[in-house]
């Protein structure tokens, strides 16, 4: 078991790039990554694979609570969690309040206790900075304008072969960013003390390097 393990905290709305950032981070220090936003998808897949019904609350929380840290970097890489069937899944199973329960305990024991003997952990999601771990060592809020976040995703899902436009996908977002934004519980935020990276102009690699740099001045 890793003691005091570093925290990083990577939070940011949809197509900031923030997803990517935190797995290079992870993988440029050899610390374990966990992409918050993919376990409910997870919990929703798992139960379906059990042949269960994701709007089952006994069923949900018995899948939520059967996450295991050292093997859910595989979970996150099943190919199922992208499908629709997946996401419908995830919107039911996180109604469940046990669900979002346990979820939370997972993700503050993971950060804690990386799984691998890892020395420390990225986690990517909203909240992570100001509810899961308030304590990071380094908080990220990522950060890119409204069109290019719709750009960015509108060729993300033409590339899956959705039939979409881009302006439906901008309304989509915009309406997403607001419900975020001004939920009662975990909102949408930086951290007081989070370093603001936008990466409206940025490649990915330029949006990894400058990552690189914020962590390197926070934990040298």
């Amino acid at each position: 078991m890793t003691t005091n393990p570093i925290i990083i905290a990577v939070d940011g709305l949809a197509a900031t790039g923030k997803g990517t950032i935190a797995r290079r981070l992870a993988a440029h220090l050899d610390f374990a990554y966990l992409d918050t936003g993919a376990l409910y998808r997870a919990v929703g897949v798992a139960v379906l694979k059990a042949g269960g019904d994701p709007a089952d609350a006994q069923a949900a929380q018995k899948a939520a609570l059967a996450l295991n840290p050292s093997s859910v970097q595989a979970l996150m890489d099943d190919p199922a969690l992208r499908m629709p069937a997946a996401s419908e899944a995830a919107s039911k199973v996180a109604a469940v309040q046990d669900v979002r329960d346990a979820l939370l305990k997972f993700q503050k024991d993971f950060a804690v206790h990386p799984p691998a003997g890892k020395k420390g952990a990225v986690l990517d999601g909203r909240d992570i900075g100001t509810v899961i771990s308030p304590q990071a060592n380094v908080k990220i809020f990522v950060e890119a304008a409204s069109e290019i976040r719709a750009h960015r995703r509108f060729l993300e899902l033409q590339g899956r072969g959705e039939n979409v436009t881009e302006a439906a996908v901008l309304a989509d977002m915009t309406e997403r960013d607001a419900r975020d934004a001004s939920r009662a519980t975990a909102p949408t935020k930086p951290a007081d003390d989070a370093v603001i990276l936008d990466t409206s102009d940025l490649s990915a690699d330029q949006a990894f390097e400058k990552a690189v740099g914020i962590v390197e001045k926070k934990i040298k």
